[in-house]
């Protein structure tokens, strides 16, 4: 029998590439597009290293309508994961025509390439920011989005155009995961977060200002109606969001859109992450409290339950674990994937 082929937009990002190695583990053939904007093909070396396995990669934006259309009539796909977009909220607040091109037209023309295609299954990485400021957690899945921020609105956006076009057409299956704060790292140490620049996410801020990378990191507001007035969030472990996303193939297709959150149902401050951090990688972390950002709200917390209940999935990792393989990743490519390009083990 032929194993399923997924094609993996955005498959060398930090979700991507840890996705990408999870379904090789698991059976599937990977096919994988990126624009290499904030990503390493370098990545993908890894997760071949790491797996034994074989992806095809093609270097392709999702604005180039016919390089997209030409990667489905090379490839028999039976399943597309979808995480190629801008993802940054300060970003999106200075970019905010960038993200709504990006994220939403790049959503339609995947769509219109998958449907030429015959090939209707889709697993849409969503994002917990479109409940914006939320009145009452932890939130569900029927909790009002309140998206704060352009990069949220296109979120929700693309929630929005793949629930209609699900009502309309029965034979495709859509499921968006709506995850939180995902960070960490493979056990392996051998593919991790390395964000081009400086990073937008906070524990790849951590693991490269622990490696003399940076100088302080910047606490963004104090005065939340919080723990300790900072902000909260639900981190997960990369690899429990993954798993997530093979559950969401692995019960399909099913007709119709659903929608999940993942999440680990634990909300943690930005002080108490610093100190988890600071305990499990021995590192002191200098920071200085600087006024809110923009488009930020105080908190975030998930819960998971619907997931369970319908595709089985529960977070199986703690933030010690997170915070150790982030670190572990750093400590092992002190340059990001640089590091592995230099030593023989990525593309140079």
């Amino acid at each position: 029998m032929n194993k399923p082929t997924a094609l993996v937009t955005g498959g060398a990002g930090f979700i991507g590439s840890h996705c990408s190695l999870d379904l090789i583990l698991n059976g599937y053939d990977v096919v994988v597009i990126d624009n290499f904007i904030n990503s390493s093909p370098a990545a993908i070396e890894q997760v071949q290293r790491v797996t034994g396995g074989h992806i095809t990669l093609h270097d392709v934006d999702l604005a180039d309508q016919a390089s997209l259309r030409e990667v489905f009539q090379i490839h028999r796909v039976d399943v597309v994961v979808h995480f190629a977009a801008h993802k940054a909220v300060g970003d999106s607040m200075n970019r905010p025509l960038e993200y709504y091109s990006n994220n939403v037209t790049g959503l339609l023309n995947l769509l219109n390439a998958m449907e030429e295609a015959g090939v209707r299954h889709l697993v849409f990485s969503s994002s917990c920011s479109i409940y914006g400021d939320a009145k009452e957690l932890p939130l569900t899945e029927d909790s009002p989005a309140r998206p704060t921020n352009p990069y949220a609105q296109s979120k929700w956006m693309c929630e929005k155009i793949l629930a209609d076009l699900c009502s309309r057409h029965a034979e495709w299956s859509v499921t968006a995961l709506r995850y939180f704060n995902p960070t960490g790292a493979h056990e392996s140490g051998e593919i991790g977060e390395d964000p081009t620049g400086i990073p937008g996410n906070i524990v790849p801020f951590l693991t490269q200002l622990a490696a003399g990378r940076h100088d302080e990191l910047h606490v963004f507001g104090s005065d939340y109606r919080t723990v300790d007035g900072t902000a909260v969030r639900d981190y997960i472990h990369v690899m429990d969001v993954v798993e997530g996303h093979r559950l969401a193939l692995e019960t399909g297709p099913l007709p119709g859109f659903r929608r999940y959150n993942l999440g680990t149902g634990v909300g943690t401050s930005v002080l108490e992450l610093i100190r988890e951090f600071e305990k499990v990688t021995g590192n002191t972390i200098p920071y200085r409290i600087v006024g809110r950002r923009p488009g930020d709200v105080p908190e975030l917390v998930a819960s998971p339950a619907l997931a369970n209940a319908d595709l089985g999935w529960t977070a199986r990792r703690n933030l010690t674990e997170m915070c150790r393989d982030a670190w572990n990743f750093q400590e092992k490519h002190p340059s990001g994937y640089a590091s592995a390009a230099m030593s023989g083990g990525g593309t140079t």
